[in-house]
């Protein structure tokens, strides 16, 4: 849902977290044309799936629900790989990291909350990634 509502700017109540997509989109970034290609894991890989996900991107929003703490709980361990797979000797373009921000999504749904904007704020300060909470 984040993902297409970056590309459409529009919010859909319909979204099937199962599916995985790959979004292909152009937008102006700083007065610079830029071509997108987004893919939308479905968040359900086994490890060798997700290596390979990540060695295909060049930068990384990495969501969790602020309704669910296992999703919040993934987020160390994912961006260590990103970390990890990007710093590989095997890996061209040498040792430069790829951008990571930390995304903490549904914020609006504060009675359901499992995972605090402190938690949140605490885990970017830790691993040293920008943090948001959006909705």
């Amino acid at each position: 849902a984040l993902t297409v509502r970056f590309i459409t700017r529009r919010f859909i109540g319909d979204y099937d977290p199962t599916l995985e997509m790959i979004y292909r989109h152009m937008a102006v970034i700083d007065g610079e044309m830029v071509h997108f290609e987004i893919l939308d894991t479905a968040g359900q890989e086994d490890s060798l799936q997700i290596e390979e996900k990540i060695k295909w991107g060049d930068g990384f929003a990495v969501v969790y629900s602020v309704t669910d703490r296992c999703s919040f709980d993934e987020v160390m361990r994912l961006c260590f790989l990103i970390n990890h797979i990007h710093s590989s000797p095997k890996r061209s373009g040498g040792s430069e990291q790829p951008p990571v921000v930390i995304v903490g999504n549904k914020k609006d749904l504060q009675f359901d909350r499992m995972v605090s904007t402190e938690d949140g704020e605490n885990l970017s300060k830790a691993l040293k990634l920008p943090f948001y909470e959006i909705s």
